[in-house]
């Protein structure tokens, strides 16, 4: 049994920091790479993080389990190690390495392997790694990288794909006077050239949610001045991208949540960093609709509910976008999920995404239900607003967390500390934007949203679509309460 060494370099036609923002995601490569079938990261780690284990199954039926060992964004070079595998490759370690190419935007990728393999094997597994896996892998990732890219031809070191300067006319709604739906009418605007650190993004989906009444009906005026455009969040296909952005191309699927208000339109410039890609088993509708409400859902658990086996959960408008999302996750967590809602039919929906008990109601009474259930709960994701203001102190154990997640009824009287202190509880208002301040966290947070799409923890949501013109259907039907799951908007 001796060492065997593949060594394999090819150039790409796209920048280095395209190429590596693929390649350093370990978990990416069932997207691009057709050798691979499905992938996922273990204990839930991220996929970016030294030590995470990745665990795959090929085209072939075979599998394996790698290890990342180093990964270095300055110099983008990753390393990592086969710890179980199907296919013989024993003591298995490869590098992936990227350099910039000095006579054009492109990048040189060496890929290099040594393994040890038994007996009479060694030229099968030394083929099966240098065709099979590295040369087959150079020519997928170029047609993922390409694929709905318009052609492009190498530029200058430095440079990027950046729009041609002209303007593009597109439908958006508009508001003029804050009040009722009615008030968002469809008009024509232009949208420029994106700004350095922008991109242009032709949207085929844009997510509705309850912020966006708020802002219709003037509750926050300088976060909307009129007029204005609603909206936070959208998928779409980048069109261009401004100076100094190297990390997406025309033609990418994209989706972001942007902390300002503009999303309901055909055409849009985002920040870059607010943006990040949609995987290819994700359509571009659950994609605009998951991922505001994704990122809320993980925050809510993770960050501030610190949800584990046992905590007892209390979830209003269970049968919502983020409630059916948080009831899901937290019961995958092992948490005891109390919901509740307005109607029967939405307490179907809510025990069907993972609450135990479903408290059914229009008239915000439940604190004696819950006590009865549970003597209370640790934790409360409140989406009401005032009117439930008394029930959910009531409803709180004793050191339990209050979650001010919305204002359906309207906002919040004042919470005073004297009041809270008589049951020890402690009062949050996160606002979902700080979870995900840099493009980083955000890829993180997404990145669990697709994982546990993907392994079944949290569905995508049942969609309910309208045309852009027809915003004021839309937030007419969330604000009526009958609506379940999430509403999104097509612009075409």
């Amino acid at each position: 049994m001796g060492l065997q060494r593949v060594v394999r370099s090819c150039i790409v036609d796209a920048p280095i920091e395209r190429v590596w923002a693929v390649l350093r995601d370990f978990n990416s490569h069932d997207q691009w790479h057709t050798v691979v079938a499905q992938s996922a990261i273990e204990d839930n780690k991220t996929s970016d993080r030294v030590g995470c284990v990745r665990n795959f199954t090929l085209a072939d039926g075979n599998h394996v389990r790698e290890m990342l060992l180093s990964l270095s964004d300055k110099d983008h070079i990753s390393t990592y190690t086969i710890v179980e595998a199907t296919v013989p490759l024993m003591r298995y370690v490869a590098t992936v390495s990227l350099k910039p190419v000095t006579d054009g935007n492109r990048t040189f990728w060496h890929w290099v392997s040594t393994f040890e393999a038994p007996v009479g094997m060694e030229r099968d597994l030394r083929d099966m790694v240098a065709h099979g896996v590295y040369e087959a892998g150079f020519a997928n990732l170029k047609n993922y990288l390409a694929l709905g890219s318009p052609s492009k031809a190498p530029m200058p070191l430095g440079q990027t794909v950046t729009s041609s300067g002209a303007a593009i006319d597109a439908p958006a709604i508009r508001l003029r006077d804050y009040g009722k739906p009615s008030e968002m009418q469809l008009e024509s605007i232009s949208v420029p050239p994106p700004a350095a650190g922008q991109v242009r993004i032709r949207q085929t989906a844009v997510g509705v949610n309850y912020f966006d009444v708020y802002l219709r009906k003037g509750w926050m005026p300088d976060f909307l001045p009129l007029p204005g455009t609603p909206g936070m969040e959208a998928a779409g296909e980048v069109i261009d991208v401004g100076p100094d952005v190297t990390s997406l191309l025309p033609g990418d699927r994209v989706v972001y949540m942007c902390p300002m208000p503009g999303s309901y339109a055909g055409i849009r410039n985002v920040p870059v960093a607010c943006t990040t890609r949609i995987p290819p088993d994700v359509r571009d509708e659950a994609a605009a609709a998951l991922l505001l409400k994704g990122v809320t859902a993980d925050y809510l658990l993770r960050d501030l509910g610190h949800v584990k086996a046992g905590t007892r959960v209390l979830i209003h408008a269970a049968a919502g976008g983020v409630g059916q999302l948080v009831s899901a996750w937290a019961a995958s967590m092992g948490a005891l999920v109390v919901g509740t809602v307005s109607t029967p039919e939405k307490a179907r929906i809510a025990r069907d995404h993972g609450c135990h008990h479903v408290i059914v109601g229009r008239h915000y009474q439940f604190s004696q239900a819950i006590q009865s259930i549970c003597q209370g709960a640790d934790v409360v994701i409140d989406g009401l607003g005032n009117a439930a203001r008394e029930e959910n102190f009531a409803a709180l154990a004793r050191c339990g967390h209050w979650i001010s997640l919305g204002q359906a009824s309207g906002p919040l009287q004042d919470i005073s500390p004297d009041w809270l202190v008589q049951k020890s509880l402690t009062f949050s208002r996160p606002v979902a934007f700080d979870y995900v301040a840099t493009q980083a966290a955000l890829n993180e947070r997404a990145e669990r949203i697709w994982q546990a799409l993907r392994s079944g923890l949290i569905h995508s949501p049942e969609v309910e679509l309208f045309a852009l013109r027809d915003a004021s259907l839309a937030h007419e039907r969330l604000e009526s309460r009958l609506s379940a799951g999430s509403l999104v908007l097509r612009p075409a």
